[in-house]
This record gives C-alpha cells, sequence and structure tokens, in this order.
C-alpha cells in the first residue's frame, strides 16, 4: 500500500486538483484507490459524490464504506490548509511521498515558502523516508507571475516536477466527478503530457521507498 499526501498550508492552492486526478489516474489503471479527504470544506469528497458508477471505482476513507474488501494499492490524501505540529508531522510520517501544490501569485508563494521551511525540518524528509516535490498549478507560461513562481521553485531544493495549465478541463472534470484521465485523450492531449512528469516521479520514488 502507497500513501500520496497532497499538502500546502495555504488555503486554494489546488490540493484537491491534484488529489483527485491523482486517484482518477490510478483508478483507471485498475489499481484499489482509496480517498481520503482531511480538508474541512472537503472538496475532494464532493468530489467523489459526483462520480459516476460507470467510471473506475474509487473509494473514500470512511468508516461507512465498506465496498472495499482488502487494503488499498493507493490512498491519497488531501490535507487541511494550515496543517502544522503534530498533525503534520504524523501526516508527513505516514506518507510515502508529499506534492506541493503552488500557484503564480505573491501569496500564495509566501505562504509557501513558510510551509516549506516547516516541511524540511520534519525528521522523515530530512532522512529521506517521505519523498517532497513541487507542481506549478494553473500557470500561463507567458506571464511574469509563472517566470517568478518558477524562479522561486527552482530556489527551493525540491524536486520541481511539473508546470499544469490554467485549463477548462480541469472545472468540467471536477463538476463532474471526473478527472483528466476519465475523459477522452484528445481533450486533454497537452494537460496529460504535463501530468507525465508528475506520474514518473511518484512510481520511482514510492518503488525505492523500503
Amino acid at each position: 500500500m502507497k500513501k500520496i499526501l497532497v499538502a500546502n498550508s495555504k488555503g486554494g492552492s489546488g490540493k484537491s486538483t491534484l488529489t483527485t486526478n491523482l486517484a482518477s489516474y490510478f483508478a483507471s489503471l485498475g489499481h484499489q484507490v482509496m480517498l481520503s479527504d482531511l480538508d474541512r470544506q472537503q472538496s475532494s469528497a464532493h468530489w467523489l459524490e459526483r462520480r459516476s458508477i460507470v467510471l473506475p471505482q474509487i473509494h473514500i476513507d470512511s468508516a461507512g464504506d465498506k465496498s472495499l474488501s482488502s487494503k488499498p494499492d493507493w490512498i491519497i490524501a488531501d490535507s487541511p490548509a494550515g496543517l502544522r505540529g503534530d498533525k503534520l508531522s504524523n501526516a508527513v510520517k505516514e506518507a510515502d511521498c508529499v506534492i506541493i501544490p503552488i500557484q503564480p501569485s505573491a501569496f500564495d508563494i509566501g505562504a509557501t515558502r513558510d510551509f516549506l521551511e516547516v516541511l524540511a525540518e520534519e525528521k522523515a524528509i530530512r532522512k529521506n523516508k517521505t519523498f517532497v516535490a513541487l507542481v506549478g498549478m494553473r500557470v500561463n507560461n507567458r506571464t511574469h507571475a509563472a517566470a517568478g513562481l518558477a524562479d522561486f521553485m527552482d530556489q527551493t531544493g525540491f524536486s520541481v516536477l511539473t508546470y499544469l495549465r490554467n485549463a477548462q478541463v480541469y472545472v468540467t472534470a471536477a463538476e463532474q466527478g471526473m478527472g483528466i484521465f476519465d475523459m477522452r485523450p484528445s481533450l486533454v492531449e497537452q494537460d496529460l503530457q504535463q501530468w507525465d512528469p508528475l506520474l514518473q516521479w511518484v512510481r520511482a520514488v514510492t518503488n525505492t521507498k523500503a
């Protein structure tokens, strides 16, 4: 069983977008996937409620969900904003990897800088037992904000995986309880290419953890 923690202390950073699309990706491969929504807004859980029964099944981390007969292959956790202290330490320790979404704004960069400083002190990360990487969210590559985000991410010392564009397909998918991996490939070709480095990294680090 592998666990991915999607985290950032800044609300609205894109955690639920990453969480739901990761869940849909692994489910599309036929894996047993459990979604754990730790955020008070329950955006990922509500997304799952909208999901059609004809799509690959994803389970919710709930005592009321009895449809999963064995341990899941993957747990994808959508963390709350403001995750700190013992709750952060425990979440990091339990995860194989942590993915940090960041949007290209001064507010997001400032809040994420503080969060990464706290994260870097976590024992599991310092000892390379839990791996961390960054993903740029809702990025328009032709803007000064995108360039500023790239400079910041490159200076953090953590792996920079990819930059996901600000595309309507994510809005459409979220409204229908889908991920881009549930959609017709011709509609999301560019997005699938942007996701590829992220997915390769996840597979690599989850295979190397003892």
